[in-house]
């Protein structure tokens, strides 16, 4: 167990809950997150803060992009802010279409979606690459999504798992079963499957927040480097200032 550290001087209060820098707005689902994705605690060596957001589906926010959700995730961002967070990310990668409203609204630092990495990793890469984005739903990831992570004008490739047998449906359908190895296996097909159709991608963003968990094993299928929002959510922790 690691020990405490030993603070001196004046504490000072006002809050109720303390420790933690980072506040993940989530959305209304009961399917299962497993240790790696943003909504599951065991992924983080570091505390985090969640809130969830009522009424924000995954029909709402992925398959509408419902414009009347952005006065609640602001809500529950100040809400997280007031508690003591230095940045808010969320748990779903099309909440990229409010990315520079929430960024507008907030006083702290805000990253919707793993697709701001983009930029970050195309600029690392030759001229002739494309980037790799695996996504939930490729047929519902349009411009909007990228106009809001300002990447509309990176060459890119998108592949969709929406019809994958084991990964896809539990999050549609918001069961609470999932096969996990059966989830694997569609991540690794459907990467290699873009690598295959597509040579020039030279590395891999996985948009969707349930897709870390897997990353290693798309790594392993395709060697390329694969980048997701738990590695954003580490790198923007890194840089804010920690609360007590």
């Amino acid at each position: 167990m690691t020990a405490m550290k030993r603070f001196t001087g004046i504490a000072r209060g006002g809050r109720n809950i303390y420790g933690f820098s980072l506040g993940i707005l989530m959305l209304d689902t009961d399917f299962p997150r497993i240790p790696g994705e943003i909504g599951n605690a065991l992924t983080w060596d570091f505390p985090v803060l969640y809130k969830l957001v009522r009424g924000a589906s995954v029909q709402r926010v992925v398959s509408e992009g419902d414009p009347t959700l952005l006065n609640p995730f602001i809500y529950g961002a100040k809400e997280l802010i007031a508690q003591g967070a230095q940045a808010i990310t969320t748990s779903c990668g099309f909440l990229a279409i409010f990315q520079r409203e929430l960024a507008e609204a907030l006083s702290v630092p805000v990253f919707t979606s793993a697709l701001l990495i983009v930029p970050l990793v195309y600029s690392m890469l030759p001229e002739d690459s494309k980037i790799g984005i695996m996504t939930f739903n490729g047929k519902l990831l349009t411009e909007r999504h990228f106009r809001g992570a300002g990447i509309e004008n990176i060459p890119k490739v998108v592949y969709g798992m929406e019809d994958s047998p084991h990964f896809a449906r539990p999050i549609r359908e918001n069961t609470c079963e999932l096969d996990v190895d059966g989830a694997r296996a569609d991540h690794m097909a459907t990467a290699r499957k873009m690598c295959r159709e597509n040579p020039d991608v030279r590395a891999i963003v996985l948009e969707c927040t349930n897709m870390p968990p897997y990353a290693d094993d798309i790594r392993e299928a395709t060697g390329l480097p694969v980048f997701d929002i738990t590695d954003l959510t580490k790198f923007v922790y890194g840089a804010v200032p920690k609360s007590m």
